[in-house]
């Protein structure tokens, strides 16, 4: 895209209002939840508590890592798409089944048959052909990230792709008229975008692994709007501080928040936070099928824009590579998943009133109190008088002097 007034967006900034539009989305949601079941005289203070205690309750601190690896994931994400078409992008991505299938095996101690694993190391092929040399990417400068630039405005207007009206002199130095034309064509580095795309399927399959942990580890049921929300609240805290402040905050400063903002660029945010609400909800809702077939449309919808409007040129290796992924997606998607005993799934927890309930009715019925007496051991100076209740009770007998010959309960000495 061209710039706006010679300003780009940062994309810092997008990821934090992407997370901050999914947090409000979320709250409002969950809040209207919590007011269904909440009687009508219920002020809206209380109301706010209530979803206040509920989102910081239990273990929903444990939500924090999960969020800052969807963060990085997100980040990673627009350095990939600046460097990649974004049909590559979005074929190479699916690595990331690969990725979750060894963290799930790992942490989750998750069985996977052969069946999954051969069509992961086929998926893992497929890939490795598609970014394998051969195939142009419409790259817009050098290899190995050299940039020659023309030294006369003679050569800039025999550069291909280059004229004169778009080129923008800011001041009669060569370093000027460098950054123009950085500008409105930023470098495209393949090597960096794949790099990108890989550490972000470790990322988002890390996360997804570790979020599926928190879930199955909770004893209590949770809204899938709370878990929206718990996960908003903690990537907005990294996207902000880390992405905005400490690593572009110079930028900002200088160019402003919404520098370089369009209304693309707009509509994108919201496409990425709805699809990460969305992406939340196909994990309570959908089944693989759905989302199978969602996925196998993603990849093909990429393909055929990325021909129309980014110029991709097919090659063989692309073409075998893209063919060799869809497959196994989309066997692996539609697999059956595996209930073999090696799985190992946390029982549900024990509900004490449920037992007591229950052994309650199989126990045998008893006899009245009054069929029944504690024997209780007797001494010579207590009667059974004594044992009527369980307060205990004076002796019957009458109390004699220490002068009368009874001998108590110990004998003298000889007798």
């Amino acid at each position: 895209m061209p710039a706006v007034a010679g300003k780009r967006y940062v994309t810092s900034t997008a990821v934090f209002l992407t997370e901050a539009i999914k947090l409000a989305l979320s709250l409002t949601v969950a809040l209207y939840e919590i007011s269904k079941r909440a009687p009508a005289s219920m002020p809206a203070t209380s109301l706010f508590s209530t979803l206040s205690d509920t989102i910081f309750s239990g273990d929903s601190w444990k939500l924090a890592l999960p969020a800052l690896l969807y963060t990085v994931a997100n980040s990673l994400q627009y350095v990939a798409l600046s460097n990649l078409v974004p049909a590559t992008f979005q074929i190479t991505y699916q690595a990331k089944l690969l990725f979750t299938a060894i963290f799930g095996l790992l942490m989750l101690q998750k069985y996977t048959p052969a069946r999954n694993w051969g069509l992961l190391l086929f998926l893992a092929i497929g890939i490795v052909l598609l970014n394998a040399p051969g195939h142009g990417s419409g790259r817009l400068v050098a290899r190995d990230g050299y940039v020659h630039f023309p030294r006369s405005m003679e050569e800039w207007k025999q550069a291909k792709g280059y004229s004169p009206m778009n080129i923008v002199k800011r001041s009669a130095s060569y370093e000027g008229i460098e950054e123009d034309i950085l500008l409105e064509h930023p470098p495209l580095d393949d090597h960096l975008g794949l790099i990108a795309t890989l550490f972000a399927c470790v990322a988002s399959a890390l996360a997804a692994t570790s979020f599926e942990k928190v879930i199955i580890d909770s004893v209590a049921k949770t809204s899938i709007w709370i878990r929206n929300v718990q996960l908003a609240l903690y990537s907005v805290v990294p996207a902000f501080f880390v992405g905005v402040i400490f690593l572009d905050g110079e930028t900002i400063a200088n160019q402003g928040f919404f520098a370089g903002y369009s209304w693309i660029v707009w509509l994108i945010i919201f496409i990425q936070a709805i699809g990460g609400i969305g992406a939340g909800l196909t994990i309570a809702y959908a089944d693989r099928t759905a989302k199978t077939t969602a996925t196998g449309l993603s990849l093909v919808a990429s393909i055929l824009s990325s021909l129309s409007l980014f110029g991709l040129k097919l090659s063989a290796n692309f073409c075998i590579g893209a063919a060799i992924v869809l497959v196994a997606t989309f066997l692996y998607g539609s697999s059956t998943p595996n209930t073999s005993p090696m799985t190992r799934v946390r029982p549900p927890p024990i509900r004490i009133e449920s037992y007591d309930t229950a052994e309650e009715k199989n126990k045998p019925a008893l006899s009245p109190l009054n069929d029944f007496s504690i024997k209780l051991p007797t001494t010579p100076l207590l009667s059974a008088a004594g044992l009527s209740t369980s307060r205990p009770a004076s002796p019957s007998h009458s109390r004699v002097k220490t002068n009368q010959n009874n001998p108590g309960y110990f004998l003298h000495p000889g007798e």
